[in-house]
């Protein structure tokens, strides 16, 4: 079976969601470890830019292993393109 490019979309978007609150929180206490004040709206900023990088990041290259598995699967079954 070969996932779609909205299938890829949708399961990096949830994986990326659960990424942004889990960022959050973890900057909201690690921040101070190292005497970084910053407000809510910088946190919610520094979060959404990475979450943006991730969520580009984890399509490209779930989109890559999708593309290496099929040929892969192809050539073992001796289909050609």
């Amino acid at each position: 079976m070969n996932q779609t490019r909205l299938g890829s979309f949708i399961e990096s978007l949830m994986n990326i969601v659960i990424g942004f609150v889990v960022a959050l929180i973890s900057q909201t206490i690690i921040f101070p470890m190292f005497d970084i004040y910053v407000s809510m709206t910088t946190h919610l900023a520094i979060s959404a830019w990475f979450t943006a990088i991730s969520l580009v990041r984890s399509y490209i290259i779930r989109r890559w292993f999708n593309a290496r598995l099929r040929a892969t699967a192809q050539k073992l079954a001796g289909v050609t393109a």
